[in-house]
């Protein structure tokens, strides 16, 4: 039973104050949990029954490791389709390995792709722990390792991310040189995440990482598509609209109609992979003009 004597109507400074108190509760809690641990990277390990996730109906991959400038050996997989394709660098998403990416890696080397899938340090069977600047680090230690193998022109390559791939997949765009970049259900940046979440806390300052596409939209000058699920659950279509706007060149938008975050290839289809194929052709076609 509540004593109503002892109900009473904090003030609106105290109201400010327990507001206070809660968030840097909230702040203390997180950096005491390491909250990109817990929310943003959710790697797993490449074990004794990886393999059997490959897709039945066949797909050969390539084993390969190669260093990092940090003294890390990474892993990834190549699948080829034919040796002039042009080769898609995957930056996939924030969680699992490179084996959970197998169906959807064979429909891409179906349609004429060659495919470099690499899991980030900490992911997989790759070594260390992922952090935002050590993906960075890894998207280049991938590509550098591509083009030196393959004796591979710019021209022939595509930088392709999907989900927390897109911002690595962007950053990589301004320290390497490629023919086009694909950002598929792409976020625009963790702090536009956290408000989407918890809009009335500031809960990104939580976070130490930033993964801030938006940020460097306005320096991707080469060719982009950007491809957006329309029922997105997990990144809200309105951050790849917000990427699109503010990138300054040559660039091709789609949303994919009735689209998850996770399913945009098997909900588009034909039309999906389509889209890719033709935009690939367009970027390579500019890059050896």
């Amino acid at each position: 039973m509540v004593c109503v004597r002892c109900v009473r109507v904090l003030h609106p400074a105290a109201t400010v104050a327990v507001f206070i108190l809660v968030t840097v509760g909230i702040i203390c809690s997180g950096l005491l949990m390491g909250l990109d641990d817990r929310f943003i990277f959710h790697p797993l390990p490449f074990d004794r029954m990886s393999r059997s996730s490959l897709p039945a109906g066949g797909l050969s991959v390539e084993d390969h490791t190669f260093p990092t400038n940090d003294d890390l050996e990474l892993h990834g997989w190549f699948s080829r389709a034919r040796p002039t394709a042009p080769w898609l660098i995957w930056c996939h998403g924030n969680s699992g390995n490179v084996t959970h990416r197998a169906h959807k890696l064979r429909l891409l080397v179906e349609q004429g792709f060659n495919v470099f899938i690499f899991d980030y340090r900490g992911y997989g069977r790759s070594e260390g722990h992922p952090s935002e600047e050590g993906l960075y680090h890894d998207a280049v230690a991938a590509y550098d390792y591509l083009r030196s193998l393959e004796q591979l022109p710019v021209g022939r390559m595509i930088l392709y991310g999907s989900s927390l791939g897109a911002p690595v997949a962007a950053e990589l765009a301004l320290r390497r040189s490629a023919a086009g970049l694909i950002m598929e259900t792409p976020l625009a940046s963790i702090t536009a995440m956290a408000r989407t979440i918890i809009p009335v806390l500031p809960i990104e300052i939580l976070f130490r990482s930033r993964f801030d596409t938006l940020a460097r939209a306005p320096d991707l000058e080469l060719p982009t598509l950007v491809l957006i699920a329309e029922h997105d659950e997990v990144i809200p279509p309105s951050h790849g609209y917000q990427l699109f706007r503010a990138l300054p060149g040559p660039k091709e938008i789609w949303t994919i109609p009735g689209a998850g975050h996770n399913d945009a290839h098997l909900v588009g289809g034909q039309p999906y992979f389509t889209s890719i194929a033709n935009f690939v052709r367009r970027a390579t076609d500019r890059g050896h003009s």
